[in-house]
């Protein structure tokens, strides 16, 4: 499964992975999704959110287990981070035929679209359909740096986006969603185990700030007479890390649009988009105030207005604790549990069916990157982990 994912979205200098949303290379994925489904005898679905499904049993009993992730990707992103859900919840499931169980619930695997926004600036948005917290009308308002909106995006690549929104029907068929994940850190390396659990995603949300100059000619303006909003951007790149490390947090300014961004031209425009995550909602709200009032203050020094636009946010997700302690009995109860920074769509589902998630070790801890890695060894260790848990739910 590896290898025939391994060329698909992959660019050929960065070495990393473009798998955006209703794109060709996010359609190659899907069609790997459903090959692999038909040749395990699975019924394949395409929910009307762009999400796709692999039942077995029957999907209208009830009370199913799911499991599985995404396939799309961050710009330049790694192989595992999503991918790894997916081919663990084949994997498991070959495994668990191979021991020769009988199920007594439906077991469904899925692939969720557009986890990552990396199209269309809104991570999740195929979970977050689902489960109603994207409305049909704010997501017909996403679009991407060409200006394609999603609707035009999905019907380019032959899905109809006129039912999108949220699926009761369909959540009322799950009982429970375990989603298998590569680490984002190195938390089990340090511990030295190859399988955690998920305790909690923290809270975090995207953030917007326009720092709105003068542009002037950059050879024959004098410094003083200047309106540059780069300075003030940078002056608020350092103080994001500053605040961070007072609140415990991280925040991150990763993506940046410049005006009219020429060389020899002073920006009248420039965009950057601040990424901040925490352990508890007051810390987030700590960091972020923080690096408002510091931004405020170097625009105001620099004679430039600034304008700050909250994009998303997601609130502390604790897991089901009951859910989570049923892994744990069924992992041998020394499985460590620890929190993550990073979003899932077990995240988003968790307000609306009971989810949990399982990490597998990532040595370097490095992810949204092609250095991003999981040893073979670990990966089986996954596979196994996700294979005892889905016996113990769908098998009793």
């Amino acid at each position: 499964m590896w290898a025939e994912l391994r060329p698909i979205g992959r660019d050929a200098e960065s070495k990393g992975y473009r798998r955006y949303a209703w794109t060709g290379a996010d359609a190659e994925c899907r069609a790997w999704f459903e090959d692999q489904a038909t040749a395990r005898g699975l019924t394949y679905e395409l929910d009307r959110n762009g999400n796709q499904w692999a039942w077995l049993g029957d999907p209208a009993a009830g009370d199913a287990v799911v499991t599985g992730s995404h396939l799309d990707s961050v710009p330049d992103g790694g192989a595992f981070d999503g991918p790894l859900g997916v081919v663990s919840a084949f994997a498991a499931l070959d495994e668990l035929r191979h021991r020769g169980v009988e199920f007594t619930k439906p077991l469904a695997l899925t692939n969720f679209g557009d986890e990552e926004g990396a199209r269309f600036g809104l991570a999740c948005v195929g979970s977050r359909l689902t489960a109603g917290q994207l409305t049909r009308e704010a997501a017909y308002e996403l679009r991407d740096g060409d200006g394609i909106s999603l609707p035009q995006a999905m019907e380019a690549a032959g899905h109809d986006p006129s039912a999108i929104g949220r699926d009761d029907e369909r959540l009322a068929r799950i009982g429970a969603y375990v989603e298998l994940h590569v680490e984002q850190g190195r938390a089990l390396d340090l511990s030295g185990d190859a399988v955690g659990i998920a305790s909690a995603i923290w809270p975090h949300g995207r953030w917007r700030f326009d720092f709105r100059g003068e542009a002037n000619h950059a050879g024959t303006t004098r410094l003083v007479d200047r309106r540059d909003p780069m300075l003030p951007y940078a002056e608020t790149v350092l103080a994001a890390r500053r605040e961070a490390e007072l609140a415990g947090a991280v925040a991150t300014f990763g993506k940046i649009a410049v005006e009219p961004n020429g060389v020899n031209a002073i920006p009248s425009l420039v965009r950057g988009w601040l990424d901040s995550r925490a352990p508890s909602p007051d810390d987030l709200d700590t960091t972020v105030t923080a690096i408002e009032k510091a931004a405020r203050e170097y625009a105001d020094r620099h004679g430039v207005d600034l304008a700050v636009v909250r994009e998303s946010f997601t609130p502390v997700i604790e897991f089901e604790h009951a859910l989570r302690d049923e892994l744990g009995r069924l992992l041998g109860g020394s499985v460590p549990v620890l929190g993550t920074g990073a979003g899932h769509d077990a995240g988003i589902l968790s307000s609306v069916i009971p989810t949990a998630m399982l990490f597998v070790r990532n040595p370097t801890g490095v992810s949204h990157s092609p250095a991003e890695f999981a040893a073979e060894d670990d990966c089986v260790a996954g596979v196994k982990a996700l294979a005892d848990v889905l016996e113990g739910l769908a098998c009793r």
